[in-house]
């Protein structure tokens, strides 16, 4: 998988385009940038950029060595600053409650992870804090089969639910979770229309 994209990143130009995510753009401007988010499987950076430039003190992870390059570049041309680590989440240790914001835009992890995944990293998200992740729902084979350029993984598996959704996050308000159809336009790798899970949701207190 590392291999898979550290060949993708290295390519000339950015996979994904330099643009924010619509909905992640969208959601961040509801949001007050007040303190620390964490972008997961950030790839080339665009996403973790556009929040710096709100004003979030950003910190992201990725596999891939030539993701981090790229991102950091663009943080450069944009003149923000980046915390980025090239490492899996198995062996990176925050602290429970540290940020504020958790970002998850395509984070397609391994089927048998991503559940287990996605509960550790809701765990470092405070009290009040958010999160906002969009994704490939499991409907999308049927789009990516029609046209590649679409994008995703080809394993169902690895694709999510409403449903998986909701149970990873038990511990956030839910503010929308949906699954709907969209046309994506980012970069190469992310064309036509494509059937997603949005979800946004806010921490509860207890």
């Amino acid at each position: 998988m590392k291999e898979m994209w550290d060949k993708r990143y290295a390519e000339e130009g950015y996979a994904y385009g330099t643009e924010p995510n619509k909905f992640l753009e969208q959601q961040l401007a509801k949001i007050p940038a007040e303190g620390k988010a964490l972008f997961a499987a950030e790839g080339e950076g665009r996403n973790a950029v556009h929040a710096a430039k709100l004003g979030w003190k950003v910190t992201a992870f990725d596999l891939s060595e030539s993701g981090k390059t790229k991102a950091l570049l663009l943080a450069e041309q944009e003149n923000v600053s980046l915390n980025y680590f090239v490492e899996n989440l198995q062996n990176l240790d925050f602290k429970p409650n540290e940020f504020d914001l958790l970002v998850l835009i395509y984070a397609h992890f391994p089927a048998e992870l991503k559940s287990e995944f996605h509960k550790k990293l809701a765990n470092y998200v405070k009290p009040g804090g958010h999160v906002v992740f969009e994704a490939f729902s499991k409907e999308h084979i049927k789009y990516n089969s029609v046209n590649p350029k679409a994008g995703g993984p080809k394993d169902v598996a690895m694709l999510f639910s409403v449903e998986e959704v909701s149970n990873d996050f038990r511990d956030f308000e839910i503010i929308q979770l949906q699954e709907k159809v969209v046309d994506l336009n980012e970069g190469k790798y992310h064309i036509g229309q494509s059937s997603v899970v949005q979800f946004v949701g806010r921490k509860l207190n207890y």
